[in-house]
């Protein structure tokens, strides 16, 4: 049902928007592109319309994958890339690449970089913390209070930049699909590859890892290499996303349980590819509802994200005091 939905959801997507553009000219945006004199609808198709469905797809299966990753690591259901402050890393570096004026850093390729590295220190912090904190509510906070400490140098960084680069760190801090070129498209699927492949060779021991490290060790489970691998992985898919569309919350940590509570099971062969798809369609349709609601109201994909995710993540506490 999820690999006959993504197709579905996407196809709607594609041909969401006031501009009604065929199929046929999908295909010559893409084949038979003329750059020197481009058609309105070509140059639509090919520099808004692709990328952005793409990219929903992209960013909602990489957040999924990274919140299952946070998940499984941390045997924790409210763990997450947002929550545990992996996005507040990435968010950070980026704010210094935007807001120092270095050329080197203020390119894409720097601006990448800036967020895998950061959300990279971040994951292996927060793990560092894992180790001394025993309560998981405890280990929470600690992510919220590093989000917090983030943001206060983020507003130091503002009051000190210029107009310019203050207006383009605030427009890639709302969040958006459609910041992304056709031509970057190559690069991101790379990486994103790179990262789902990562996740499938280590289906074993993420299942092994359910009945708890010290049982896992028992089995025979390399820990602190299954972990760095984790760490490595959400770094990559967190960074990457992050880097590209801004950071965008609660699909990591919604999109993961929403999938445990349908699947009902902890294979995590099962988990990694149901998560993938789940989380695309429901990025897809989340922006497609923005693209409707366009004529009446800007909604940046982060804010509305956090409306559905919010709720859904209080239920799941309650579900769990229950």
């Amino acid at each position: 049902m999820l690999l006959i939905a993504l197709p579905i959801m996407a196809y709607f997507h594609l041909f969401a928007g006031q501009i009604e553009i065929g199929m046929s000219e999908f295909y010559d945006a893409i084949f038979n592109f003329d750059p020197v004199n481009p058609k309105t609808n070509h140059l639509l198709a090919r520099e808004f319309r692709i990328p952005r469905m793409t990219m929903a797809i992209i960013a909602g299966a990489a957040l999924s994958i990274a919140g299952l990753l946070m998940q499984t690591l941390f045997n924790n259901p409210l763990a997450g890339p947002y929550v545990l402050g992996i996005n507040s890393g990435a968010s950070l570096f980026v704010a210094f690449s935007f807001m120092t004026g270095i050329p080197l850093l203020t390119s894409d390729l720097g601006t990448v970089s800036s967020a895998l590295i950061g959300a990279f220190l971040f994951g292996v912090l927060i793990m560092s913390f894992s180790y001394k904190v025993k309560s998981h509510i405890s280990l929470l906070l600690i992510g919220l209070m590093l989000g917090s400490f983030t943001s206060a140098v983020v507003y130091i960084l503002q009051s000190v930049s210029s107009a310019e680069e203050l207006k383009a760190f605030t427009m890639w801090a709302m969040g958006s699909l459609q910041h992304t070129q056709l031509s970057e498209l190559p690069f991101i699927l790379l990486l994103f590859i790179a990262g789902i492949i990562g996740s499938l060779f280590i289906v074993k021991p993420l299942n092994v890892l359910v009945i708890g490290e010290r049982d896992a060790k028992l089995l025979g489970t390399n820990i602190r290499v299954v972990r760095l691998i984790i760490i490595s992985l959400t770094a990559l898919l967190t960074g990457l996303i992050t880097a590209y569309c801004g950071p965008i919350a609660f699909v990591g940590l919604a999109i993961p349980n929403l999938v445990k509570i349908v699947f009902k099971t902890q294979k995590h062969g099962t988990l990694l590819l149901a998560s993938a798809l789940t989380g695309g369609i429901f990025l897809l349709l989340c922006d497609l509802i923005i693209q409707l609601l366009e004529q009446h109201i800007n909604i940046p994909i982060n804010a509305f994200t956090s409306l559905i995710g919010a709720p859904f993540v209080v239920f799941i506490v309650l579900r769990r005091l229950a």
